[in-house]
């Protein structure tokens, strides 16, 4: 299964004809993607499901239609097991951006979580999952296909949110405060933070 967003209403690539959310059922050879993504982009509909006898050609053809941007973050732990998150936009997030040239994943995704917060002393645990969402940029959507890692820092000094990126705030959260920042974020956020904690040994 495929999950992509559009202004935090999915996409649901899959070869199960099971519909738990009750959204529109399509089949992927007879839709129109540029139509479906206006619907949801306008409100008319609020979810879809795909479905796909061969998901991934299907996902291959999908992903060909869009010029793909390539990013990469970190959901960070530190020693109490609090969650590092940002603040931008009026919604939490957590930090992330883009791969810049010459980089692998797991470089630029320590560059962007110590250039968001001005942290250190950050280390890989693991990948966590890949999360998709469609943006528009000079009249055309391009898909963000972002790169998650699970990290550790044991930093104790503060942190310094990049105002320049038009982050506010940047700050460890208990559990408590996590479900929270989680009810005023996006969807795909809440997919990362499931992931880390479905896995968590």
């Amino acid at each position: 299964m495929y999950k992509v967003f559009v202004n935090d209403k999915p996409i649901i690539f899959t070869t199960s004809l099971k519909n738990e959310e009750d959204f529109s059922v399509y089949i992927y050879k007879n839709t129109i993607i540029k139509e479906l993504i206006y619907k949801l982009k306008v409100g008319k509909l609020n979810g879809v499901y795909i479905y796909s006898n061969n998901l991934m050609e299907d996902w291959k053809d999908f992903k060909i239609k869009f010029k793909i941007i390539t990013a990469a973050g970190g959901l960070v732990l530190n020693e109490s097991k609090k969650v590092l998150f940002i603040y931008r936009g009026n919604k939490w997030d957590l930090p992330k951006g883009r791969v810049e040239e010459g980089e692998n994943l797991m470089e630029a995704a320590i560059r962007e979580v110590e250039e968001e917060c001005g942290i250190e002393k950050l280390i890989i645990s693991r990948e966590l999952l890949i999360t998709y969402h469609l943006f528009m940029q000079q009249n055309e959507y391009r898909l963000k296909e972002t790169h998650w890692y699970l990290m550790f820092s044991n930093y104790e000094g503060s942190l310094t949110p990049q105002l320049e990126e038009g982050i506010t705030k940047a700050e460890f959260k208990a559990e408590e405060e996590t479900n929270k920042a989680l009810q005023n974020t996006f969807a795909n956020i809440i997919m990362v933070y499931k992931s880390y904690v479905n896995n968590t040994n």
